[in-house]
This record gives C-alpha cells, structure tokens and sequence, in this order.
C-alpha cells in the first residue's frame, strides 16, 4: 500500500477508506502518439419536454420568484456554463415525436395548451418552444441539437420548421420569425429526423425508416452555410441491424445515427433497481450493465466500418445514462431520481469509451440535464443541488476537443461470480492548451488501484487535479445536505500513484 500517495490526496477529507485488497494496474503513455480529437460534443446534454425537466428546471418565466435571467433559472445557467455544456439536444425524445413546432411560437398566452401523453399526462403548456430554447442555448455557450417530428409529423412541417429557423431572405416563414423576435436565423448544429423509430417514433422497421428518411431529408433545405448535421434515429442495446440498414441504404444528407443505451442495474425494465440504499451487487450490476456500451458501440462502429469505409457518418449515442426505479412518493412518468458516487462513476466509464471510439463517436447525449434520470442537476422550487454526475462532467471538460494520446492498459479485474469489468478504466489526451491530461476510474467499490505508470515522450513527474470519492456507495447531495460530496485535491508522484476504490480521478501530468 502506497501510503505516502494516500495521504497526498487527501482520503479522510473525501471520506474514503483504505482497502485491504489492491488492485494492480499497468498503463504506458505514448505522449508522442496522437489519436483523433474528442469532439467537445461527446459532452452533450439532453432537455426533454418530462416531469420537471424544462418547467421549474430550466423555465421559470419572467415573473417567478425565483431568481432568473429572462425566465431561465439564474443558478441552472450558472451551474451549466461552469461545466462548459457544449450542446443541449432538444424536444426530445419521444416527446419530439409528438411536438408540433407552431405551438411553441408566438405571443404564449396564445399558445395552445396540451396533454403530454408520453410522460405523466400532465399539462404542456408550449411556454418553452422554438425562441426560448434558442436563447436557453445561445445564453449557455452551447450548440442547438434540435429533433424533429417524423413520427407524427409530416414532410412540409419538418420543412418549414427548418426554413423558420434558417431563412435569411424575406420568405414569409422568415418574416414570421422576425415578427417573433429573432431578426438573424437561428444556428442548428444538428437536426434529428425522428426518434426511436424502432419504439415510440412510430415502431417501425428500419427498411421502412431509411426510405422516409431519404423523403424527408431531400426537403430539409438551408442557407448556404446553414446546413446542420443531419441524424437518423438509430438502434440500441445490442441490436446492430439499424446501423446496418441505414448506412448501406441512406448514401447522401446523414451526418450520423443515433443511438440510444441505458444502464438498468437489473436489465429489467419493470425492476429497473434502487437509486439509493443498494448493495455492492447492484452496484456490481451496473458497473456490469453500463461496461457493455464498449461492445456494443464496437459492434455499431464494425457496421459502419464495413459500410461507410470512407468514415462519413458518425455514430451518435445521444441517449444514454442510468435509470432507476421511480420514487415511491413522485409521479412515476417524471422520472426523477437521486443521484449518487455511483452515477458519477458510471458517467466517467462511459466517458472513457467514447473516448476510445471518438473518431466515430463524435457526439452524446446524457440523459437528462436537469430533474430527470442521470441529471446534472436537482431543484426543489427555489432550491438547488448539484449531482455527482455534475462534477465528474466538470472534471472532464478539459478532454472537450482534445487530442487523444495512445496508451496501453492492463489491469486487475473486478469480479462478482462468474462476471468481470475492468477494475480501473482510463482516459490520455491532450487539451487545446497543450497539457497532457490522464483519467482514472477505479470501478471497485471495495479495493484501490496501484497505477504503474510509464509515459514515453514527455518529462513528466507528478500528477496534479481533483478526486471525486466517499465513504459510501450511495454517497449523493440533498437539499438539505447539498455539499455533502464534491471534488477534492488530488496530487501524487507518477511513481507513487494510488487512487482509492469507486472513485473518478482527472489529473494533468506535469
């Protein structure tokens, strides 16, 4: 046991305990070899018209009491452009599906009022439509990742949606948005034709898709200059026939196809597992459930290597994150649930595979931003938490569009009966500044990780950043507690380096 590191980082600050097992890991660093750039868009957020995701989480309005800059929360914008989101994909989700864009312009006291049939029949009020989530982005720094209605849409709606937000002539579609407010077009960094075809965008085959597809993507039409990268509505889980399909069968206006993973403890829809007070099972179970993305984004990748040699299209996993059994006492179609050290790991494994596919894995989505499933953010009316999921994407936004390093890793696993992960997971790569950065993720929630590390081509020594750890697997922030868990410093010898078990390190080596 390496106590002397131990001791540099700080462990009886972040409550962690030492362990009696350790696990060994190799890792050599090729500092002088470079990958593909991480995109800064595998940092995506996802805001869906659910539960309290939009209304009270991000739209308050102009005349709430609570604190806000044009109707948006003041402490979510804040909370957000420190973390650096660099784009928010938005209706939805099945939602989108669903949406109707003219319902969401104009004055609001004229917008029609709805009923949200996906998620808990409650109310939609279209205050939070096509202007707001513009200004919702543009106030953040971000990029708009907009999904349009295929699904119960129609080819001329999609359309002129798109002419709407684009056109810079005197279209009538234009002027109409001028006469909204919005003199300049708006920018979309990425248009989104239906979602989850396969389910609640309509159930359908992806044969049938691929041709609508084609239909509707030959009217989408921009500006020069104005083109957004177009995304089909992909498969999930370990389905590959989606990616398949479309990309022999869809040869021109697609950027990329989506897809769509999310980690249940228990693989059961109907028994998702706890959110919080579970055992170290469940918790193995996740770390099981979520590790599976790295074969299934290789078997998509695979797909597309074989049809798309020349790597025009992208592979988008613009859903993904954990999902929980909803709280006894909430509506269960809100989705809400706690968010733990647990999560926080989970998010830092997925990070570390896009990581290693990130010249086709060049955008995600995490869902959901704010109140729902693996969110950035809780709020409570005036009150507000943040989430260990929050600080590991604050701790990783140094790897937003830098240049992944060659490394190779070996290492001890973590074992429950006759399944592994990998016990330590790991991230090389060099930011746009020019510092080399490594992230570790111990997946063991019992028993540390002595790191042997060697890097090749660059004099460094030490390794300096933040820890985000606990004592306990569920370890979270509550409103009454909102501080309980946050990152802490991290320094330690390359020759003397320990990380604790379940924890997430990011660190610049210098």
């Amino acid at each position: 046991m390496k106590l002397k590191a131990l001791a540099a980082i700080g462990l009886l600050c972040a409550g962690a305990q030492l362990s009696a097992k350790t696990l060994n890991v190799d890792i050599d660093i090729h500092a002088d070899q470079t990958g593909p750039v991480i995109n800064k868009d595998v940092y995506g957020q996802f805001a869906e018209h659910l539960g309290r995701g939009i209304y009270e989480g991000v739209w308050v309005g102009e005349d709430s009491a609570i604190p806000n800059t044009r109707g948006f929360r003041t402490d979510v914008l804040e909370a957000l452009r420190a973390i650096k989101v660099p784009l928010v994909r938005w209706p939805g989700g099945c939602f989108a599906d669903e949406y109707h864009w003219r319902e969401g312009i104009g004055p609001r006291e004229d917008r029609p009022t709805k009923v949200n049939t996906h998620w808990g029949g409650v109310e939609e009020p279209n205050s939070f439509g096509t202007h707001e989530f513009f200004e919702f982005v543009e106030l953040l720094g971000a990029d708009a990742y907009v999904n349009g209605n295929l699904g119960s849409g129609t080819v001329k709606e999609m359309a002129e949606w798109v002419e709407y937000m684009t056109g810079d002539k005197g279209s009538t579609l234009a002027n109409e948005r001028r006469a909204n407010g919005r003199e300049e077009p708006f920018d979309i960094a990425y248009f989104g034709i239906g979602n989850e075809a396969w389910g609640c965008g309509g159930n359908m085959r992806p044969e049938y898709y691929a041709d609508l597809y084609r239909q509707y993507a030959t009217f989408l039409k921009t500006p020069q200059g104005k083109r957004p990268k177009f995304v089909a509505s992909g498969g999930h889980t370990e389905d590959t026939s989606w990616t398949d399909v479309l990309s022999k069968n869809i040869d021109s206006n697609i950027d990329g196809i989506s897809y769509h993973f999310y980690t249940l403890p228990n693989s059961d829809w109907d028994e998702k597992g706890r959110a919080i007070k579970f055992s170290e099972q469940e918790w193995f179970k996740t770390m099981e459930r979520t590790y599976r993305m790295e074969k299934y984004i290789r078997a998509n990748v695979a797909k597309l290597d074989e049809n798309d040699p020349e790597g025009n299209i992208g592979l988008y996993v613009d859903e993904w994150g954990t999902w929980y059994d909803p709280e006894p006492e909430r509506d269960p179609g809100f989705l809400y649930q706690q968010n733990t050290l647990r999560d926080a790991v989970v998010a830092a494994v997925n990070f570390n595979i896009f990581h290693q596919h990130a010249e086709r894995v060049t955008m995600t989505n995490i869902a959901q931003m704010v109140n729902v499933l693996q969110a950035m953010i809780l709020t409570d009316k005036e009150k507000m938490v943040l989430t260990p999921t929050y600080y590991t994407y604050g701790m990783y936004k140094v790897f937003q569009d830098a240049t992944s390093i060659k490394f190779n890793l070996k290492t001890d696993k973590y074992k429950r009966g006759d399944k592994t992960v990998p016990g330590v997971t790991a991230s090389v790569a060099r930011g746009t500044g020019g510092k080399l950065y490594l992230a570790l993720v111990n997946l063991d929630p019992s028993n540390s990780a002595d790191i042997d590390l060697n890097v090749a081509g660059a004099n460094v020594t030490r390794a300096v950043g933040q820890i985000l750890t606990a004592d306990a697997m569920d370890t979270r922030n509550t409103f009454d507690a909102p501080e309980t868990i946050a990152p802490t410093a991290f320094e330690s010898d390359l020759d003397d380096l320990t990380i604790p078990a379940k924890s997430v390190v990011v660190v610049e080596l210098k």
